[in-house]
């Protein structure tokens, strides 16, 4: 089992939407908003990576605990997952505990088109990985038999840098989460997937400033708790 690996979305600048030509919509942005999810980005990232070794690998049995007796957890049977090294708290015993259920685990691959989305690939402990265009290491997907629908999987357990109780996440700023799961903004019956961010307690902010293309989650699970968005 592969447990350290780079981060799933490479560190830049919010980019919001971007579509397949890599031109912005046509909204506003928010340059304050975006300042201030710039600093809390920076902030939380470095007392994440301020964690020892210790404390990472007691925060992801205590995730794993918290989460295994949920219900989310529990009836889901396609749940999408990721690999973990820019100090992510990590679900590698959520891993386990999946396969050890005869549960389907995925791992988020980026789609060569649409371009700036993500594919979900079946994941197993001996499943072969390469690097992205990014250096990212990630299943390798020679052809699209292998690539999951969003809309079939149940559960996606994605990363974040900080979460809010209103259901907010901010990501490392690619976007690559929000670009593919946008369609989940105007679903009015559709119910899957759910969105569950997993982080460290810590990490849970007041507050944050939002931006139009933030897709919300359904539930946080960190170490401590599971939180359900009521309005979700």
């Amino acid at each position: 089992m592969h447990r350290s690996r780079c981060p799933l979305e490479p560190q830049v600048q919010d980019e919001g939407p971007v579509g397949i030509d890599g031109e912005y919509p046509p909204f506003q942005l928010n340059s304050s908003n975006m300042d201030k999810r710039q600093q809390i980005r920076t902030e939380m990232r470095t007392k994440r990576q301020q964690l020892s070794l210790a404390e990472r690998e007691s925060a992801a049995l205590q995730l794993c605990h918290q989460l295994d007796r949920s219900r989310l957890f529990n009836t889901s049977q396609h749940i999408a997952l990721y690999l973990t090294n820019d100090g992510e708290i990590d679900p590698f015993y959520l891993m386990q505990a999946a396969w050890q259920r005869a549960k389907h685990c995925y791992l988020p691959v980026l789609a060569m088109r649409p371009a700036n989305k993500l594919w979900f690939i079946d994941y197993q402990p001996d499943t072969p990985l390469c690097n992205n265009r990014f250096g990212i290491p990630e299943p390798i997907h020679q052809n699209k038999q292998r690539q999951f629908k969003t809309r079939q999987l149940d559960l996606i357990l994605m990363p974040l840098v900080a979460f809010d109780l209103e259901g907010n996440r901010l990501g490392m700023g690619g976007g690559f989460y929000d670009r593919t799961l946008s369609y989940l903004k105007q679903r009015r019956y559709w119910h899957k997937p759910k969105l569950v961010g997993l982080a460290y307690e810590f990490q849970h902010h007041s507050s944050l400033p939002e931006q139009y293309w933030d897709v919300p989650l359904d539930a946080i699970a960190t170490e401590k708790a599971v939180y359900i968005i009521n309005s979700r």
